[in-house]
């Protein structure tokens, strides 16, 4: 895994070394960043179930001005942690070592201006992350990975292969 673009393309991740963890491809990932073009630069962003934080890594490459993770695996806090820490992005990022879900229900609306969301595929989470967000938009806009054959009630879904991506717009 790595850095698909900007300040730190083509650098090396480190991987979680947990098999529960399923890393968001390289071109779903440049897609993904494609979608959300404009609102990167400059955004405060979320990444939770953060894995090794390639999302909230690639944002911060691509100019965003922060970004806080979010995962309760022990091994993707180290993973995460080194791959903040090789990139030299430590005062620019925040980890938190929580259940994703929970720490999204105790956000206040405008929170943050990108959020992005892997949860297993395996888990609801998913749908009740979009749900969540209907109620309280912690964000100016989440995206949410998901397996493409489950339908989420977002504003925009893509969809690459058995994987697809749904965006949901704060009103």
């Amino acid at each position: 895994m790595r850095i698909v673009a900007g300040e730190f393309g083509g650098r090396r991740l480190v991987m979680p070394r947990d098999a529960r963890v399923r890393p968001t491809s390289d071109r779903v990932r440049e897609a993904w960043m494609s979608i959300l073009g404009a609102a990167i630069p400059g955004a405060r962003v979320l990444d939770l179930f953060a894995g090794s934080g390639a999302l909230g890594l690639e944002a911060l490459s691509r100019g965003a001005l922060r970004a806080e993770f979010v995962d309760l695996g022990t091994a993707s806090i180290r993973a995460l942690t080194a791959n903040i820490e090789a990139l030299g992005v430590e005062g620019r990022c925040e980890v938190h070592k929580r259940d994703a879900m929970r720490f999204a229900e105790a956000l206040q609306p405008g929170a943050f201006d990108v959020a992005f969301a892997d949860p297993p595929y395996d888990h609801e989470a998913a749908s009740r992350l979009v749900a969540l967000f209907r109620r309280t938009p912690f964000a100016r806009i989440l995206s949410v990975e998901h397996r493409a054959t489950l339908a989420l009630p977002g504003d925009d879904t893509r969809r690459y292969g058995d994987t697809a991506l749904t965006f949901c717009y704060a009103p």
